[in-house]
């Protein structure tokens, strides 16, 4: 049996762009619109699953809310920790850390960010989260809210992009994308 699994990424925060991470903000005013405005014609949803972050739980309790839905949290969903370079743009990493930023972009997965977390380790992290929810709840419609990065890995695994293209995939603030999740932890992009 699939489970139905809906993505959406967080709306615009309060600290701006950047390496957000695992820093906590909440999102603006634009970023709760962002929010509401995907999911208006979507679903329905048989639960609710957010990263533990503000930026994703705040939208999916009221969401939860509105639709009196579940809503489990799973921290494994959460962001890449970007370590020293959480919190900074790209500009400014490219004036102070060029060099680390250039091989990083070009293949997240050979190179970490100083103190920061592998890719292959967040890897691991998040597919065993989506594994767990399959056993969990196949044969269900579950939306998801997390993060860029989180939505990136798993649409890369669906899209079958080497592992050198992950950050070319493109997620805006407020996307939302549909994947299947087959039993053999599969994933294919739409449902």
């Amino acid at each position: 049996m699939t489970l139905r699994l809906d993505l959406l990424r967080h709306g615009e925060t309060e600290l701006g762009g950047g390496l957000r991470g695992s820093l906590d903000d909440a999102l603006t005013d634009t970023g709760w619109a962002q929010m509401r405005t995907a999911v208006v014609a979507a679903g329905p949803w048989d639960r609710l699953v957010s990263s533990p972050l503000q930026r994703c739980a705040r939208f999916a309790d009221e969401l939860g809310e509105q639709l009196n839905l579940p809503v489990q949290r799973d921290k494994d969903l959460q962001e890449l920790h970007f370590g020293a370079w959480e919190g900074q743009s790209a500009a400014a990493l490219m004036e102070t850390d060029a060099q680390a930023l250039g091989l990083f972009w070009a293949d997240p997965y050979s190179f970490t960010p100083p103190q920061g977390e592998p890719v292959s380790d967040f890897s691991v992290r998040v597919l065993a989260a989506v594994k767990r929810l399959h056993e969990a709840y196949a044969g269900e419609r579950v939306l998801l809210i997390s993060h860029g990065g989180v939505m990136r890995l798993l649409l890369a695994q669906a899209r079958g992009l080497p592992r050198e293209q992950l950050l070319s995939v493109e997620v805006a603030h407020g996307a939302l994308f549909s994947l299947t999740v087959e039993a053999d932890g599969s994933l294919k992009e739409g449902h």
